[in-house]
């Protein structure tokens, strides 16, 4: 039997994950899915229970599971906390040690939603990216870090750009294997212009396209290029490759246009065979934790690409889809989609749909 192992974590992060885990249970229940599901704390909820965001046991969990299910971590109650233990620290922890280098992000702008964008219903209509962002490297892991005093007393804060041919190569694999199964088109982005690293990232993409994937078409786009090219024309993606900074940035500014960040999930995938992260990416949002009005759609979406995935259960990922964009097609709307309902009252027009599927 497969194994799920759930991180609800913090802020709106356990309301999502409880509809998470109700999808589970009817898909239990009446399809026939076959899962042991546990859950662990994780995150702030970790710090307070035991010290540390991310305890060994909780680890060593993720690392045993077939797919890991999180909710959100972080929130303005841990912000005094030593950054070496804070919420967001025990996330990057957990990313290395499932060795997840790979986050994927699918765009999508459901029919039911082209009015919720921001953007004209002409932009956004049919719209389907699916952001490769790298999750292990970069900014956010290079040495050296941290913030100093210099000798007249002023501060430096410090952090490192890093990158390796390898890391480059590896995820730039999952981007060009992504894009033969859809567009068979692959942008990537960075500052090459500017950053040594953002050359390095060039140079490798184009030697890995012209050794493996010559039948893929690929372009370079400098990252604030795209960030413009997302609101101008964003249907000209298909498979979108990022660095880790630029790629956490240009898939939150993609959340606008399929008419909410509480509509995006996301897969990180390490190599075959080992477990994959699932996430929403909306964040704990701690101004509405507890309201009952977060939007689980995200999460719930989140599980259905770990079905896919990690679970071996891709006719009933296909079927969870079908269902969140039936209850769209009803007019089920969280406050965030402009409608009035609450976060279990959107769970239930899920399952309701899987019911009537």
């Amino acid at each position: 039997m497969k194994t799920l192992l759930l991180l609800p974590g913090d802020g709106i992060g356990p309301e999502v994950t409880a509809e998470v885990r109700r999808v589970v249970a009817w898909l239990a229940d009446h399809a026939g899915l076959r899962l042991e599901v546990a859950e662990a704390a994780f995150g702030g909820a970790s710090i307070d229970a035991h010290g540390v965001p991310l305890t060994d046991a909780a680890r060593d969990a993720a690392l045993a599971s077939d797919a890991v299910l999180m909710g959100a971590v972080g929130g303005p109650r841990w912000s005094g906390v030593a950054r070496a233990i804070r919420p967001e620290a025990g996330l990057l922890g957990l990313r290395t040690a499932m060795q997840v280098f790979a986050n994927l992000r699918p765009v999508q702008c459901f029919d039911a939603l082209i009015d919720a964008s921001t953007l004209k219903p002409e932009v956004v209509r049919g719209l389907d990216i699916m952001i490769v962002r790298e999750l292990t490297g970069g900014v956010y892991f290079g040495q050296p870090k941290g913030i100093e005093t210099l000798p007249d007393g002023s501060r430096r804060g410090i952090d490192t750009q890093v990158y390796t041919t390898a890391e480059i190569e590896r995820v730039a694999r999952t981007a060009f294997d992504l894009a033969r199964r859809r567009g068979n088109r692959v942008c990537s982005a960075e500052k090459s212009n500017v950053m040594d690293s953002g050359l390095l990232w060039r140079e490798v993409v184009t030697d890995l396209h012209a050794r493996d994937y010559a039948d893929v078409a690929l372009s370079h786009m400098l990252a604030d290029n795209v960030a413009m090219q997302l609101v101008h024309n964003p249907r000209q993606f298909d498979v979108l490759l990022t660095d880790n900074l630029f790629g956490d940035i240009l898939s939150d500014e993609a959340g606008m246009l399929s008419g909410s960040i509480g509509m995006l999930a996301s897969a990180a995938l390490g190599a075959p065979g080992t477990p994959g992260l699932y996430e929403p990416i909306h964040g704990s949002a701690p101004d509405i934790a507890g309201k009952g009005v977060a939007n689980p759609l995200a999460a719930i979406m989140s599980l259905a690409m770990a079905l896919q995935l990690s679970l071996d259960e891709a006719d009933l990922a296909a079927r969870l889809v079908a269902a969140v964009s039936a209850a769209l097609d009803g007019g089920a709307r969280t406050r965030d989609l402009g409608g009035t309902i609450g976060t279990r009252e959107m769970g239930d027009a899920v399952i309701a749909a899987l019911a009537a599927g």
